[in-house]
């Protein structure tokens, strides 16, 4: 490499990485929360300014809260086109005529022309409509405009002659339309893009080095972890909306008790398999032969009631002793809903006997297609032993965290309103364990705190993880049925090694 090249490629790129994907998604709808004052609307800006000026672009209409916000677009979109060196008249302050019901309304608006015919305008408020337009539409802090979900609803409009609408916004509280709007979208209800840039993504694809750049200063770590301490200090108990992208009043339950009862059936049991403490202190084979008998005489007859030709996914909570391992299978039918046939829990069940039961079920369950289990502590041994049985692409070892409960708690409601998840056991432990999802820094998930159930032993929430998890599994590990064979032994054996009767 010569000196030269090298210097090049030293040279930063004007966007940064989350920048750069926020330009580079060319969603017709495309939505983002965000940290505040990380230049993601000045990225926009740089987009704006070149589809504006392309021959084969499109008018583009910035619509901010206030009028400051549209001159300040409306400059970058200018300074872009400099930097481009595109032919663009200069900012002009003009009046458009926008029409709101009956009437027509005067509003000003910030405008640049281009030699391609195209324009930007900034709108210095929010117009009730924007009928007869066409083009992009960039709608700026979406969760501090007043009436967003009929802006949307306007901007909306222009999708069906080729238009695009991107929404850009930090959070103004949880029941806010922007934050609805993004549970819609992560739970599939909403075909659009997503992106979320936190303050700490934005420093680590370096914000503070290109700030430093800018001011002409020398950067290092030091001084990045001490401005980024002022900043967070300067929002105060603010930071975690302001700054991480957590809405705000994020107390409270996140299911109600109404959605699940409708999901609940009284035909559909609830089996409980608990064990002394004495239990545990037996000979392994001993052990292995009671719960063989409890195989053959409880969970052998639920699986015989299945319906052969459906096929199955599960999803298991694992516990040892202070709480229950619990594990929820789910029945696809036709009409791709899913159903819950039963629920099994264990109460201080020894690891190698909840590894017999959940083998001996896994393979009775019909046409099993994945399973999603509780990898985290030491729920990680029945995890990779599933998986060491029935393979990795059918099994998931999946370790809870905010960013999962984060991508996949959306849908799982979803499905709980829509009815796609259906006939669950009606039990008072079960619905307190659903109940028990909390907004925790804005994410649906368990608490730490422990809850008591009707028999006086501690839960925290497991069949509702468990239920979670075999949603997941329906949704990601949807892979063709797999048949694993096993090596011919007897039937008590069969029973009491958690092999497969059929």
């Amino acid at each position: 490499m010569t000196k030269n090249s090298a210097s090049i490629n030293r040279t930063p790129t004007a966007l940064l990485p989350y920048q750069q994907q926020w330009c580079a998604d060319l969603s017709p709808v495309k939505l983002c929360e965000k940290s505040r004052r990380i230049g993601l609307t000045w990225a926009e800006a740089a987009d704006t300014a070149l589809l504006s000026a392309s021959a084969n672009g499109m008018d583009a209409w910035y619509i901010g809260y206030n009028k400051d916000m549209a001159l300040e677009f409306i400059r970058d979109c200018a300074n872009w086109a400099k930097y481009y060196n595109l032919v663009a008249d200069e900012i002009q302050e003009t009046e458009e005529i926008f029409v709101a019901g009956n009437e027509k309304q005067s509003i000003l608006a910030f405008v640049i022309r281009f030699a391609s015919g195209w324009r930007i305008t900034a709108l210095s408020s929010r117009p009730s409509n924007l009928r007869g337009k066409q083009g992009r539409v960039i709608i700026d802090e979406a969760a501090f405009h007043d009436q967003l979900d009929e802006l949307l609803k306007a901007a909306m409009a222009l999708l069906m002659w080729g238009g695009q609408v991107h929404i850009i916004s930090t959070h103004n509280a949880i029941d806010n339309p922007f934050n609805e709007l993004i549970i819609d979208i992560r739970a599939g209800k909403k075909p659009y893009s997503l992106h979320r840039i936190p303050f700490d993504t934005a420093l680590e694809q370096g914000l503070y080095k290109r700030i430093c750049l800018r001011l002409g200063r020398k950067w290092s770590l030091q001084d990045e972890k001490k401005w980024e301490k002022e900043i967070r200090d300067f929002y105060g108990e603010d930071a975690s909306e302001e700054l991480d992208c957590i809405p705000k009043n994020s107390g409270g339950k996140w299911l109600s008790r109404a959605l699940i009862e409708n999901r609940m059936s009284p035909d559909t049991p609830i089996i409980r398999f608990d064990k002394k403490d004495d239990f545990g202190l037996l000979p392994e084979n001993k052990r292995a032969a009671e719960v063989a008998d409890w195989i053959a005489d409880v969970l052998q007859p639920l699986l015989n009631k299945i319906d052969k030709n459906l096929n199955s996914f599960l999803g298991e909570d694992f516990a040892r002793s202070s709480d229950r391992s619990s594990f929820v299978p789910l029945l696809q039918q036709s009409n791709l809903l899913l159903i819950c046939p039963f629920i099994i829990e264990l109460g201080n069940i020894p690891f190698a006997q909840q590894e017999q039961i959940l083998k001996y079920l896994l393979h009775g369950l019909p046409n099993l297609r994945g399973a999603a289990l509780d990898a985290r502590g030491n729920g990680q041994f029945l995890a990779e032993a599933m998986q060491d049985e029935f393979g990795r692409d059918l099994i998931e070892a999946v370790m809870l965290s905010e960013n999962w409960y984060r991508s996949h708690t959306a849908p799982f409601k979803a499905a709980l309103e829509d009815g796609t998840i259906d006939q669950l056991p009606k039990d008072e432990d079960i619905l307190a364990d659903l109940r028990a999802f909390e907004l925790v820094n804005g994410v649906p998930r368990i608490p730490t705190i422990r809850t008591t159930g009707r028999d006086g032993k501690k839960r925290h929430g497991d069949t509702g993880i468990a239920l979670l998890l075999a949603h997941y599994a329906s949704r990601e590990l949807n892979i063709l049925p797999v048949k694993v064979t096993s090596r011919k032994v007897s039937r008590k054996s069969k029973l009491c090694l958690g092999y497969d009767l059929f």
